[in-house]
């Protein structure tokens, strides 16, 4: 049978490998910016994170994104959307597999970022958020405006200046970022915000909603172009009006405002009207009004002398109405008279009837009707004293069987109880017994340990312990000075000494190797 070969490699477990294998790299790296193609992207995990690889023509790694991460990130990963990932470079022991841990992401240029915005546009469009169908007319004169933009900015001042000098209107401005990580969600917010207003509240509820920003870069403003902003913006109900940027500039929540403008300015201009203009088409609206006024007052005028000329005389039109009034009045009297007799002949009759209906009669009936129901209500309370003391008297049985029961049950338990308690008792007594045999024997094993390792039994062969006055062991001669008293003790006792002036010379033993060997001879 061969013996395996004997060999100096040194034995690693697969956990210590693969921790200096994760260690290396780590350190070898650090912090890398690495280029290519999401791939296998299918959203968060459950838990917050997210799991995918990015890939190039001749490889791929995988990638991994932690929760806390990935919420603050301005660029969320999308399939197929090249990226510019900085991170660090790791290994995953559980796989034995090398990853990313992304702590930033950005896409690969401007063309990526236009590809996003073009493909986010397409998408927001098939769902029918930018339909002109959906678009409402602005209020020709609002109340109140809502305004989302930087209360720091140029922009607020543009559109409260231009709103003064048009129409001044009563501004409510809703602060936001707009520029940075914050900024959609923060734009969505106020939108959201405006519309849970009330009308009658203070705040009121403003009855158009414009959302500024001055001009910029794409980078700049594409917190206007995130699918959070564009969604509020179209979910909202009040008039919006989007002023983002210069009239060059186009962003997504363009498409799905109600109306776009091309810089802030003209956002004010197209929110209310020139009052100036208004005052005159109302001065003008007010002469027309006037003029109507005058001119139906004379037709009317005409036709009433016309209609006067045509009508009779007043005694002529009164008379018949007279006659009918006197013929009427006659009528009158005769009915009243019939009248009157007819009530008299009724009123004898409910007299009559009245007399047969006394109260005294009727009392006397009320009484025999009280008198029978007396009766039958004192039958009925005795025929339900008798079923509820049947029933009383059987539950009562029931009770005290199912209490006898219950005692007897409850006497087996406690009985079971304490025989068990008894048992328990007596083997915790023989537990205890044992310990207590067990480590006796352990405490005499070491006594006698003690005693044959101890330095007595040294003593008791003869020898002595030299200790000086405090107490410490002398072991050499050199340690003990003139005079010095010491204790020297025997195996039967102790006794004291004290140190000579020189230590005592000891013989020297004679050299054999030096004395010349005499003959045996």
């Amino acid at each position: 049978m061969s013996e395996t070969p004997s060999t100096n490699t040194p034995e690693f477990t697969v956990s210590e490998l693969a921790g200096a294998l994760k260690r290396t790299i780590e350190e070898t790296f650090g912090l890398v910016r690495l280029r290519g193609e999401i791939s296998n992207y299918r959203g968060p995990h459950s838990s917050g994170h997210a799991y995918f690889c990015l890939k190039d023509q001749n490889a791929r790694i995988d990638a991994v994104i932690w929760k806390s991460t990935f919420i603050r990130l301005k660029t969320k990963p999308e399939e197929g959307l090249e990226v510019i990932a900085t991170g660090k470079v790791t290994t995953f022991p559980g796989k034995s597999a090398y990853q990313i841990v992304i702590e930033a992401l950005e896409p690969a240029g401007i063309g990526a970022r236009m590809a996003l915005l073009e493909e986010r546009r397409r998408k927001l469009a098939a769902e029918g958020l930018f339909d002109e169908a959906r678009k409402r007319a602005l209020p020709f004169l609002p109340a109140v405006i809502g305004v989302v933009t930087s209360p720091t900015g140029a922009v607020i001042r543009d559109i409260l200046h231009r709103i003064g000098d048009r129409f001044p209107r009563h501004v409510l401005v809703w602060p936001v970022r707009v520029q940075g990580e914050t900024c959609a969600a923060e734009v969505a917010a106020a939108i959201d915000g405006f519309n849970a207003l009330f009308e009658r509240s203070a705040p009121r509820r403003p009855d158009v909603i414009i959302i500024a920003r001055g001009g910029g870069s794409l980078e700049d403003l594409w917190g206007f172009n995130e699918e959070i902003v564009v969604r509020a913006a179209a979910a909202s109900r009040i008039p919006l009006i989007s002023a983002i940027g210069h009239e060059t500039d186009w962003t997504l929540i363009d498409h799905a405002a109600d109306l776009r403008a091309p810089t802030p300015t003209g956002a004010a201009e197209k929110a209310v009207p020139v009052k100036i203009e208004l005052a005159a088409i109302l001065a003008d609206l007010a002469r027309r009004h006037l003029g109507a006024a005058l001119r139906f007052l004379a037709q009317r005028r005409a036709e009433w002398r016309a209609l006067l000329r045509a009508l009779p005389r007043a005694d002529e039109i009164i008379a018949l109405p007279r006659q009918r009034c006197d013929r009427a009045g006659a009528q009158l009297s005769n009915l009243i008279a019939t009248s009157l007799d007819r009530r008299r002949i009724a009123l004898a009759r409910v007299a009559h009837r009245l007399a047969n209906q006394s109260p005294q009669a009727k009392m006397a009936r009320a009484a025999q009707k009280l008198e029978a129901l007396e009766h039958r209500l004192r039958h009925c309370l005795a025929v339900a004293r008798d079923r509820r003391r049947q029933e009383l008297f059987h539950a009562n049985r029931r009770l005290r069987g199912a209490l006898t029961a219950r005692r007897l049950l409850e006497t087996e338990r406690i009985a079971a109880c304490r025989q068990r308690i008894a048992g328990l008792d007596r083997r915790m007594l023989n537990l205890v017994h044992a310990g207590l045999e067990r480590r006796r024997a352990i405490l005499t094993a070491r006594e006698k340990l003690l005693d044959s390792l101890g330095y007595r039994q040294v003593l008791a062969r003869g020898f002595t312990l030299v200790r000086d006055a405090e107490g410490r062991p002398l072991r050499l001669a050199a340690q003990v000075a003139a005079g010095a008293r010491l204790d020297i003790e025997f195996a039967d006792g102790h006794r004291t000494a004290t140190a000579g002036d020189k230590p005592r010379e000891t013989k020297a033993a004679p050299d054999l190797k030096n004395r010349a060997q005499g003959s045996l001879f």
